[in-house]
């Protein structure tokens, strides 16, 4: 669905203060604040305003500016991506350190999401020690999903964070076991054993990483 969707017919709906890329635009094509003014048809005053996120904004009016900017008016406006919690550790020879006490959505701490990923029911672990090199670095972090139930066929075959009957949670490549429902956990780092024919509550994919160099913990 278009963010300028409104039910309202005359299309005259005052959207909330939102973050506008008004000023961006602007100065990166060169216009003066006066002179994009003259060309979209509002006042000075209000388009400075605008720029500021000190005022509301109609459908008619955004495209007036966008028009002026020769840009659409989706590319006008800002969408917030909501940060994503960090609520536990893994390392400590792959054994995941879960934090369950934080409410749905809070954590140690919060990390941007990537744009490669949505950040719908997604939670992030901290990567601590070398237990999972080469394929994660200490002060990693990894994006997975927890709105999951049991194994999903996705999984069988991908690195995981899974939880197994005894309610230990570990990062390990989940494949098929010896029989239907169990499954061999193979370890990321080879110096570590593999466990096979474990029973799992759940395991979910890892959809996304972060090397510790590109990681900002959320303002």
């Amino acid at each position: 669905m278009s963010l300028l969707t409104t039910p309202h017919p005359r299309e005259t709906v005052l959207y909330g203060l939102m973050k506008l890329r008004i000023r961006e635009i602007r100065k990166s094509k060169g216009l003066t604040l006066d002179l994009l003014a003259e060309k979209a048809g509002i006042s000075r005053s209000y388009l400075n305003e605008l720029e500021l996120g000190a005022k509301t904004i109609n459908v008619n009016r955004l495209s007036q500016v966008a028009k002026a900017l020769e840009v659409s008016a989706e590319d006008l406006i800002v969408v917030e991506r909501p940060p994503i919690a960090v609520p536990g550790f893994a390392g400590a020879g792959d054994e995941v350190e879960l934090v369950d006490a934080y409410a749905k959505g809070d954590g140690m701490y919060h990390v941007p999401c990537p744009p490669q990923i949505s950040p719908h029911g997604v939670v992030a672990l901290e990567v601590r020690g070398d237990s999972m090199e080469p394929y994660y670095q200490n002060g990693s972090i990894i994006f997975y999903s927890r709105d999951v139930m049991g194994v999903p066929s996705e999984a069988v075959g991908r690195i995981c964070v899974a939880e197994d009957t005894d309610g230990r949670v570990w990062i390990k490549h989940v494949k098929p076991g010896g029989e239907p429902g169990l499954y061999h956990l193979i370890s990321l780092n080879q110096n570590v054993a593999p466990m096979y024919d474990r029973s799992l509550k759940w395991a979910a994919p890892v959809r996304f990483h972060l090397p510790p160099d590109m990681v900002q913990r959320a303002a």
